[in-house]
């Protein structure tokens, strides 16, 4: 059962839609996916609440009790968990971590973005896990940006998730409606990159 840990220390990166969009897209894989939330804003978990009775499940949890919700997901058949974490909250990225198969570091390319991977970075080395990029909301066009940013990110020791997160439209509207960018537009350039992010991962994942 893999677990993935969503961890940022800048707010705004994007990582409870990342967080959402993958637990979503592993339920119409047909997983026993879930969602936990560990930040106090509990952002996934109102989600949740707008999506009603259907997968992911989402359910809230401090960091403290991480390890104990998701013994509790396995025990309850849970096979696929997304942890989403709170910017700014070194506690809650460790545990997230220590506890994860795979970690996944939304940033946008902008310069303080990707300024605060740098603890991550070294969050990640000192858990000796498997951790990657993933640029996140992209403006259309920004080549030379997203190069830029992935050689900063790697000369910090971080790899790159091949598959990029464009600014999108679907994304935004979709959240506010607790569905995903695939289901209120499954044709859109959104839906793909999910799509392509969610084929990268299992190779990941064996």
């Amino acid at each position: 059962m893999p677990t993935i840990a969503i961890v940022s220390q800048k707010g705004g990166s994007g990582k409870t839609t990342l967080a959402v969009h993958l637990a979503t897209r592993a339920a119409a894989a047909k997983y026993e996916s879930c969602v936990i939330d560990t930040d106090p804003q509990a952002t996934a978990a109102a989600w949740g609440d707008w999506r009603g009775d259907f997968l992911p499940v989402v359910v809230t949890a401090p960091p403290a009790r991480l390890g104990r919700t998701i013994e509790s997901a396995k025990k309850n058949s849970v096979d696929f968990i997304v942890v989403d974490t709170p910017p700014h909250a070194d506690a809650a990225a460790r545990e997230a971590i220590k506890a994860a198969d795979i970690v996944l570091i939304p940033t946008k390319p902008r310069a303080f973005d990707l300024h605060a991977l740098e603890p991550i970075a070294d969050l990640v080395s000192f858990a000796k896990k498997p951790a990657y990029v993933v640029l996140n909301a992209v403006p259309s066009g920004a080549t030379v940006l997203t190069k830029e940013a992935r050689a900063t990110a790697k000369e910090m020791g971080l790899e790159v998730c091949p598959v990029e997160l464009g600014d999108r439209a679907p994304f935004h509207r979709s959240s506010a409606r607790g569905e995903t960018a695939s289901e209120i537009k499954p044709d859109s350039k959104a839906a793909k990159e999910v799509e392509a992010l969610w084929k990268w991962l299992k190779k990941k994942l064996g």
